[in-house]
């Protein structure tokens, strides 16, 4: 399908390489562009469409010289079909109460981020993030942005803790998942895995057919949960191929 995006508006740059963050030994490079604000969803839309992802106002993707392990991922809504495991992660979370919010940071929201990136991500570049850095990520953008809160139900009923948060661009085909984080100690919940599901699950309830689930990358343990969902659609040279399963996206290395 051929992308329109008013290219007249764009602007490309090249980064220098620096080391990268997935894979030991290896240097990273990417090309990005600013959104502008005119036209932002449609020109984000088109961008992410062809490998590309958002973060704040700009628009990026690998351009590594020598690399080509990230590749963009997205999983189809219509056909997905829930495995035994993944029924089970949905069902153990069903005490959890979802709300979808305005793009507005809180500092409930960077507490739980920052006990989020101590545990899992402590040697990663965001483990240095800053309040204003938070309210840079989730508020500086000019396309149809949202966050989904999950609270535990507490025991009246309610909205109780937050426990998990994920944030959102809302496109003309799908949900693209842009960062998603959650509480370290529920260890049972499965909470990463449940966050995805759950928006395969409400992408379908709204008619979109896609999730974008941002980058896997072959031999990443980091990266390399994304596999697991099946059927997964890669971006590849000839456009987006759906791998069945995850023997067939090949060997890791």
């Amino acid at each position: 399908m051929t992308q329109h995006f008013p290219t007249r508006q764009l602007r490309f740059f090249l980064t220098a390489p620096s080391p990268c963050p997935y894979l030991p030994g290896r240097y990273e490079r990417k090309v990005f562009a600013h959104l502008p604000m005119a036209d932002g969803p449609s020109v984000n839309d088109s961008l992410t469409q062809i490998g590309f992802r958002r973060s704040q106002n700009i628009a990026y993707r690998p351009a590594c010289e020598a690399c080509v392990a990230c590749v963009s991922a997205r999983l189809p809504v219509e056909d997905y079909v829930f495995s035994r495991s993944e029924r089970r992660i949905l069902a153990r979370n069903d005490d959890i109460i979802r709300s979808v919010v305005e793009a507005e940071a809180t500092m409930e929201q960077f507490d739980l981020l920052r006990r989020y990136l101590v545990t899992r991500h402590a040697e990663g570049g965001m483990a240095e993030m800053s309040w204003p850095d938070y309210v840079a990520m989730v508020e500086d953008t000019a396309v149809r942005t949202h966050l989904v809160e999950y609270r535990i139900q507490s025991d009246d009923g309610g909205p109780g803790d937050l426990i998990a948060c994920a944030l959102i661009d809302l496109m003309s085909d799908g949900l693209s998942m842009v960062y998603s984080f959650y509480d370290p100690a529920e260890t049972r919940r499965s909470l990463g895995s449940f966050m995805i599901l759950d928006h395969v699950v409400q992408a379908g309830l709204i008619g979109l057919p896609c999730v974008y689930l941002g980058y896997w990358v072959r031999g990443s343990d980091k990266m390399d949960y994304k596999a697991r969902f099946s059927p997964i659609e890669l971006l590849r040279p000839e456009g987006w191929v759906r791998m069945a399963s995850r023997e067939a996206l090949g060997p890791r290395g």
